[in-house]
Formats: C-alpha cells, structure tokens, sequence
C-alpha cells in the first residue's frame, strides 16, 4: 500500500469520548482537519473544542444521516479519510439477550460501519482517492467467549471490509483503500464497566491497551493503509492460530476464561491501589 498525505478531511464516529476521542486527537496532530461524531452532539461538539471545533451528531445506523456527514466533509476539504470506530458491547451468550439488544450490536458495529463505509465511498469513488479505517477488535478473528453477538458483528465487519476491498480492486479501484485495525482489549469506558462482569473476561486475557496507543497506530494506519492490523502483533498470531484450530479454541474456552477473570482481579487491584482509573 502506498503512503498517504494527511491534510484533508477525517471523520471519526463515536469520538465524544473513549478510543474515537483520541483518535480524532491523534488524526488532528497528524494535520487532518476531523469531523468529530457521535449519537450525542453535545458531547461531540465538546470533544471538538480543541481540535478545531468542527463536530456533527450522528447515528450511524442513520444512512441519510452518514451520506450527509460525508458530503458535509467533502465539501469542507475533500473527505481523504473515514474512520468507523463507533460500537457497542454487550456481554452473556445470545441466549440471554433479547432480540432488541441483538439486533442494536449488529445494527451499530456491523450495520453502522457499513453505511458509513459506503458513505465515504460514494464520495471518495467520484474523486478517485480515499481511505476507510475499520476499527473492528481481535474479537473479529476468533470467537470470544461470553461476548458472542458482539464477536459475531465484528466478524461481519471484517468480512465486509476485506469483501469490499477485494471488489474495489476487480473495479479497478486503486486509489481508494480499506483498513482494519483490530486491537486487544483497552482501557476505555466500554470495559471500565465491566470489571466485575465474569461474562466480558475474554476482553482482560491480554494486557489492556492505551486508548492513546491504539490511537496512535490509527493514525500510521491512516498514512500507511494496510488490510489489517492487529494489536499488539503477538496476539494477533494467537487469535489467528487459534481460528484455525476451532475444536481446540472451544476446549480452551475454561482456560480463557479463568485468564480473564484473573486479568479483571489484577485491574481491579491496579485501581485500588492507585485510586483512581
């Protein structure tokens, strides 16, 4: 993949806060001039205070409202990059969670993504340029365990972003480039919750991540795109091995468990100890 200029228009969903937040941070150092979004405009709109004060409410499960978004962008500076960060957890097998809030994961982390992929790419097709950043997880590489819709709509995402790839490339589509970053577990809001949730474990089996590190990587993502990236590296290998071998993944699954819930307890403690996040 080629090299990047940053210096055109980036918008980041789900950036009032958490992981989005500090990508839309990372992205305006780098020199990106980025549209902050989120369902909640007040706190986009603030979040977008000191980097430049530009900021939109948006759903992405809206795909009006992500096809305006994206002319909005063009029209400021050319849209050059499209990062679909937003997304929910919910924890506990599918059979514990009700048809609405299966339905609000995949619409949200699957769904939502692909609109706002295909928004950006109405765009960036006329213009014969662009770039789209996935963030999916490394959920969306194997099975996670007690976190199954959520794997599941990240599984969707991934297929759908190397899917779209491909067929950019058979257009004959080269300027344009779909990227995946899928990280381990981070420090974020959405796992700051469920530190006492034996059920979201899978996600404390590694060390937890900076929400400034991944951030940081989103942002050499976005000058240098690649199909996907993991973080960190090693783990990557290991939940790849790991879909490869799906009989052994499932015997695993009490093992993977019992590391999480270890995880949870040394970052709890962590906190205790330091009183505060």
């Amino acid at each position: 993949m080629s090299s990047v200029p940053a210096g055109g228009s980036a918008v980041v969903t789900g950036a009032a806060r958490g992981l989005g937040l500090a990508i839309a941070a990372a992205l305006h150092a780098d020199g990106w001039r980025v549209l902050v979004t989120d369902v909640d405009a007040a706190g986009a709109a603030r979040a977008a205070e000191p980097l430049g004060g530009w900021s939109a409410g948006l759903d992405v499960r809206d795909e009006a409202g992500c096809a305006a978004v994206a002319a909005e962008a063009d029209r400021r500076d050319g849209l050059g990059l499209w990062v679909n960060n937003a997304g929910i957890l919910a924890t506990g097998p599918a059979w514990t969670q009700d048809a609405a809030a299966r339905r609000q994961i995949i619409e949200v982390n699957a769904l939502g993504a692909m609109n706002g992929t295909l928004a950006a790419l109405a765009v960036m097709r006329r213009r014969g340029a662009g770039h789209v950043l996935n963030v999916v997880s490394l959920a969306g590489l194997v099975a996670a365990p007690g976190e199954t819709v959520y794997a599941a709509s990240k599984h969707a995402l991934l297929a759908f972003s190397l899917g779209t790839l491909a067929d950019l490339r058979g257009a004959g589509v080269r300027g344009i480039d779909i990227s995946c970053l899928c990280p381990d577990g981070i420090w974020t809001p959405m796992l700051h919750d469920r530190l006492d949730d034996p059920q979201a474990a899978a996600s404390f089996t590694g060390a937890l991540l900076r929400p400034e590190a991944v951030a940081a990587r989103a942002a050499r993502l976005a000058r240098r795109p690649r199909p996907v990236v993991t973080m960190p590296g090693w783990r990557g290998a290991q939940v790849r091995l790991l879909d490869a071998l799906p009989g052994l993944a499932v015997r695993l699954t009490p093992v993977v468990a019992a590391v999480g819930r270890a995880g949870q307890r040394r970052q709890r403690r962590r906190l205790s100890d330091r009183g505060r996040p």
